[in-house]
């Protein structure tokens, strides 16, 4: 059995109690060396077996989970994250249809959540209801119909991953697609972990900004208004709006 599991945005503490019970009883760990913080295998039972994947081909990494399933042996694929977000989980695990071993996903929290750092809200009343959640192309293609420009045209809350290295390009294709250069954005690096950094800066001055506080990689770009100033209250707790639970009250 191999359960795929999201370790969290980085800070130990905030992976799964789901998550922190299957570290606990695998006999076998790959994790994401990259980029899942290490201290999360202290989690892991003496005499378990780990594998570093970032040294390891997808071949590699099929090669471990087989033997180990062959053997009786529990098997963690432990993923940065959310192992659904650019995890890279759906070729695992249809080659693990192949074989015949059967897997499960135990979901993690994103770093795109972990950047609660931020102090905003990503959906605010009359400024955004939308996220985006995309990438620069890189070595990985991006489809032409979500380019940064097209996505860009709506105006909404914008989440950029794996982008940190090419700021130039994407601060003037957010721009092209409709930005302006005054909207607000924000950068931030290796969200809840010890070293986190949260940069916030403008659409035109990201590649500045990066560059100022010396950030290359494993950060995300937010952008939109929601990091502004500017927004209505929500209806929720409105006394002169009914809910399911409570009854509006007129104005006196």
């Amino acid at each position: 059995m191999v359960d795929f599991v999201g370790a969290g945005c980085g800070a130990k503490d905030l992976i799964t109690l789901r998550g922190l019970k299957l570290i606990q009883q695998a006999d076998v760990i790959i994790y994401a060396g990259s980029l899942v913080n290490p201290e999360l295998l202290e989690y892991a039972k003496p005499g378990c077996e780990i594998h570093n994947s970032a040294l390891m081909t997808l071949d590699e990494v099929i090669s471990v989970m087989s033997a180990a399933e062959s053997a009786g042996k529990r098997i963690v694929r432990l993923h940065t994250g959310d192992p659904s977000l650019y995890g890279a989980i759906r070729e695992q695990m249809s080659r693990l249809d192949g074989l015949g071993i059967s897997y499960a996903v135990c979901p993690g929290v994103s770093s795109f959540c972990g950047a609660a750092a931020l102090r905003a809200e990503y959906t605010l009343p009359a400024v955004s209801q939308t996220v985006i959640i995309t990438r620069m192309a890189g070595r990985t293609p991006v489809p032409e119909r979500e380019s940064i420009e097209s996505l860009a045209e709506h105006g909404s809350t914008m989440v950029i991953f794996l982008s940190t290295g090419m700021l130039e390009e994407l601060s003037a294709r957010l721009i092209s697609g409709g930005y302006s250069t005054d909207t607000p954005a924000a950068i931030v690096y290796k969200a809840s972990w010890q070293d986190e950094k949260v940069c916030r800066c403008t659409v035109g001055t990201l590649a500045e900004t990066a560059s100022k506080y010396d950030i290359h990689k494993t950060a995300l770009i937010t952008v939109g208004e929601f990091l502004g100033d500017s927004y209505e209250l929500s209806r929720l707790y409105d006394s002169g709006f009914s809910t399911e639970f409570r009854r509006a009250r007129e104005s006196t």
